[in-house]
C-alpha cells in the first residue's frame, strides 16, 4: 500500500543542541494532538467513511502524519545529539533518560505517556470528520506556540512547514465534510 521514500518530506537540519526545546516539541509526537494520535485516528476512520473520495482524503492524511512523525523525531534527535545525563536531567528530562536514555518515546511535553484515548473514531462521519477538523486546529495552535517557544530558525522554519499542512489538512476535512453532509444528508448525519 505504501511506498516509503527514504527522505523527510521537510528536511532538517538543526546546528545547535536544545534540549529544552527537544522536550516541547515531544509533545508533537506523542502527545494527545501529535502526529501518531493524528495518524493513527485519520488512518482507522477511513474505513467507516461513506465515499470513495472521504476515505482516500484520511488515508492520504493519516499517511502524510507518518510522515510528520518522522520529522518531529528527526528534531528531537537532533535537539538532543550530544545531551549528557546531567544536561537532560537539568531540562526536566531525568526520568526519560532513567527509562530511555535519549532515544524517542512517545510522550507529551510532560512526561505522560502516548494513550490510545487520544483518538477517536465514532462510525458518524460527520463526528469523524469534526474530530478532524478540530484535530488539526488543536496541532495547528500547538506548532504555532512552539514557533513562539523557540529562537531557533533552523528549527522554526520546519515547524512553519508542519503548521502549515495542519492548515492544508483542515481545509482538505471541510471538503470531506461537505461531501459527506451532499452524499448523505438525507440519512440526518447532522
Amino acid at each position: 500500500m505504501w511506498i516509503y521514500e527514504k527522505k523527510l518530506q521537510c528536511p532538517v537540519n538543526i546546528k545547535s543542541k536544545n534540549i529544552q526545546l527537544a522536550k516541547y516539541l515531544i509533545t508533537q509526537y506523542g502527545g494527545p494532538d501529535g502526529e501518531l494520535s493524528a495518524a493513527l485516528r485519520y488512518l482507522n476512520q477511513r474505513y467507516s467513511m461513506p465515499t470513495g473520495t472521504t476515505k482516500a482524503i484520511c488515508n492520504d492524511i493519516g499517511t502524510e502524519e507518518l510522515a510528520h512523525l518522522e520529522i518531529i523525531a528527526t528534531m528531537v534527535f537532533q535537539l538532543l545529539r550530544d545531551a549528557t545525563p546531567e544536561e537532560m536531567k537539568a531540562a526536566g528530562l531525568g526520568g526519560q533518560f532513567a527509562d530511555h536514555d535519549k532515544a524517542l518515546f512517545y510522550t507529551d511535553a510532560t512526561g505522560n505517556p502516548w494513550t490510545a484515548t487520544y483518538i477517536q473514531a465514532k462510525g458518524n462521519p460527520v463526528a469523524d470528520l469534526h474530530e478532524d477538523l478540530a484535530a488539526e486546529e488543536k496541532a495547528r495552535v500547538t506548532y504555532e506556540w512552539l514557533i513562539t517557544l523557540s529562537d531557533d530558525e533552523d528549527v522554526n522554519k520546519v515547524l512553519r512547514f508542519l503548521r502549515e499542512r495542519e492548515i492544508v489538512h483542515f481545509q482538505r476535512f471541510g471538503e470531506a465534510l461537505m461531501e459527506v453532509q451532499e452524499t448523505l444528508g438525507s440519512k440526518k448525519f447532522f
